[in-house]
C-alpha cells in the first residue's frame, strides 16, 4: 500500500536540488568558516574534503539507499531492515524533532538581521554583539508579554517556522522540490557574488592564504574529529532526512552519480562559505585567523561589524542575510519534512493535518530554546542554556549513535549487499563498493565511537578532547 501511494520527486535533478538544499545550512555558513579558522585552516580543508568523499559519502549513499528500498520514512525502514533494529528508527526520528525547533530559533534570529538590514538598520546591528544580545536576552517582564515582543525572538522564531510549514505543506513535488530548485541556484549565485566581493577587501589575501594552504604541523586527532563532527551537521546524516529523501527518490535514478552530486554541491558551497567569511574577517581583524568568533558571534556580531567597515556595507549585509535565510530555510524544510513523513507513514492523517500537528509542536518545544537566553536564562541543564543542551544532544550523542548502529546493521548483520543491490538497480555502476563496504564495516564505526566518546568526555565529564 505504502508503496503505491508514497510521494516522489519528480526528477534526479529535483532529488538533488533538495537533498542538496537539506544538506546546504547554516552549518555551512557558520560552522564551517569558524571550524576552519580554529583548526588550522587549510589542513582543516584538506581533512574535511577527503572525510566527505570516503566517510560522508559511505553514510549518505547507505541512508539514501536505506530510503529508496524500503519506501519508508526511518521508523519504518530501519524495522523493514531487521526487526531488531526498529528501535533505531524511533531514534533517528527523535533527533529532528529536537533539532527542528531550535533550528527554527535560530531562523528566527537570521530573519530579524535581513529585516534589520532591509530596513537600513546594519549599522545598528554593528556594535561588537551588544545588537545581538540586546534582542537574544530581551525581557518584556514576563514569558507572554516577551514572547510576542518583536524586540525578541518570538515573533521572528514564529514567522520562520510558519514560512518552513509552509512549503512543507504543498507536499514532495509542489512544495519541497518547487522551492529547492528555486532557493539552491539563487543560493549559489548570491554566496559567488558575495565571495568575490570578499576577496577584494584590503588585508583579505592573508586570510585567503591561511585559509587554502595547509600547515600540516597543526594536524591533530582534534582536526579530524572536528572534521568529522562539521560533516555530519553539514551533510544532513544520522537524523532520518537522507532515508526520508531516498523514500521519495525514483528508481530509475543513478544513485551513485546523484549522492556525488550532492557532495559536490555541498562540500563547494562550504568552501564559498569560507571565502565569504574567513579572508574579511581575518582582514577586520588585522591578519589574525584565530580571531574568528565561533557559533552565533560570527555571523551575528562580527560580520555587521565587517560588512559596517565595507564599501557598499547595507547592501552587502542584506544580500548576505537573505542567503543565509534561504540555506536555513532549505534545511528546516528537510527537518520539518521527514518529522511529517513518520506522522504520515504511523498515522492515518493526511500531509495537512500532519504538518499542522508538527507546526505547533515545533513552535511548543521551541519556546525554551526561544526564551533560553532571555527570561529563562537562568535554567540551565549540564550547565547549559537550552538551544545549546539540545544542539549538544542531537549532534554530539543521538548522530553518533544512530549512525554506529546504522554500521553495525548494514556491515554486520544484514550484510553490505543489500546496500549494493540498490545501489546497481537498472543495471548500475557502484565505482566505489570497495570503499563502501570497507568504511561502513570498520573504520566509520571506529571514528564514530571517537566522536561520542571525545563529546561526551568535553562537555559531560569535563575531561579533555581527543
Amino acid at each position: 500500500m505504502e508503496q503505491n501511494t508514497r510521494s516522489s520527486f519528480s526528477s534526479r535533478i529535483g532529488f538533488v536540488l533538495a537533498a542538496a538544499g537539506s544538506a546546504v545550512g547554516l552549518g555551512n555558513l557558520w560552522r564551517f568558516p569558524y571550524l576552519a579558522a580554529q583548526y588550522g585552516g587549510g589542513i582543516f580543508l584538506l581533512v574535511y574534503l577527503v572525510l566527505v568523499v570516503t566517510f560522508g559519502f559511505t553514510l549518505m549513499v547507505t541512508e539514501i539507499a536505506i530510503g529508496r528500498k524500503t519506501r519508508l520514512s526511518c521508523i519504518g525502514a530501519y524495522k523493514a531492515l531487521d526487526r531488531r533494529f526498529g528501535f533505531l528508527g524511533w531514534i533517528a526520528a527523535f533527533v529532528p524533532v529536537i533539532i527542528t525547533p531550535y533550528y527554527c530559533v535560530i531562523g528566527g534570529w537570521v530573519t530579524k538581521y535581513l529585516f534589520t538590514f532591509v530596513t537600513g538598520g546594519g549599522q545598528a546591528a554593528a556594535d561588537n554583539g551588544g545588537f545581538f544580545d540586546r534582542f537574544t536576552q530581551f525581557d518584556a517582564g514576563s514569558t507572554l508579554a516577551t514572547l510576542f515582543n518583536f524586540n525578541a525572538p518570538g515573533p521572528w522564531f514564529l514567522l520562520y517556522t510558519l514560512l518552513t510549514a509552509a512549503v512543507v505543506i504543498f507536499g514532495v513535488e509542489k512544495g519541497i522540490e518547487k522551492a529547492s530548485s528555486f532557493m539552491m541556484p539563487v543560493l549559489a549565485v548570491l554566496a559567488i557574488l558575495i565571495a568575490g566581493y570578499s576577496l577584494t577587501i584590503d588585508g583579505a589575501m592573508e586570510g585567503l592564504k591561511y585559509y587554502l594552504l595547509p600547515d600540516f604541523s597543526k594536524f591533530s586527532a582534534s582536526t579530524v574529529l572536528g572534521a568529522i563532527g562539521q560533516m555530519f551537521y553539514s551533510m544532513s546524516l544520522a537524523m532520518g532526512i537522507m532515508i526520508t529523501y531516498g523514500s521519495y527518490m525514483q528508481r530509475e535514478n543513478i544513485m551513485e552519480h546523484s549522492v556525488t552530486q550532492i557532495e559536490v554541491f555541498d562540500t563547494l558551497f562550504a568552501f564559498v562559505a569560507g571565502l565569504m567569511i574567513i579572508p574579511p574577517v581575518v582582514a577586520f581583524n588585522g591578519g589574525d585567523p584565530t580571531k574568528i568568533n565561533n557559533g552565533p558571534g560570527l555571523m551575528f556580531s562580527t560580520l555587521p561589524m565587517v560588512f559596517e567597515s565595507m564599501a557598499f556595507g547595507e547592501i552587502i549585509g542584506a544580500v548576505f542575510f537573505l542567503l543565509v535565510l534561504f540555506a536555513a530555510l532549505t534545511s528546516s524544510i528537510s527537518l520539518m519534512e521527514t518529522i511529517v513523513s513518520v506522522l504520515m507513514d504511523k498515522t492515518p492523517l493526511g500531509r495537512k493535518s500532519s504538518t499542522l500537528i508538527v507546526t505547533g509542536a515545533t513552535l511548543l518545544i521551541g519556546i525554551p530554546s526561544c526564551l533560553g537566553y532571555g527570561p529563562w536564562a537562568g535554567i540551565k541543564i549540564l550547565g547549559m542554556q537550552f538551544l545549546d543542551f539540545f544542539d549538544f544532544i542531537s549532534n554530539s550523542v543521538l548522530m553518533p549513535i544512530v549512525a554506529v548502529l546504522t554500521c553495525i546493521l548494514i556491515g554486520h548483520v544484514v550484510g553490505t549487499k543489500v546496500i549494493a543491490d540498490e545501489v546497481k538497480q537498472n543495471g548500475a555502476a557502484f565505482h566505489r563498493e570497495g570503499l563502501h563496504r570497507v568504511m561502513i564495516r570498520w573504520i566509520a564505526p571506529v571514528l564514530l565511537v571517537a566522536i561520542l566518546v571525545s563529546e561526551l568526555a568535553t562537555k559531560v565529564f569535563g575531561l579533555f578532547t581527543i
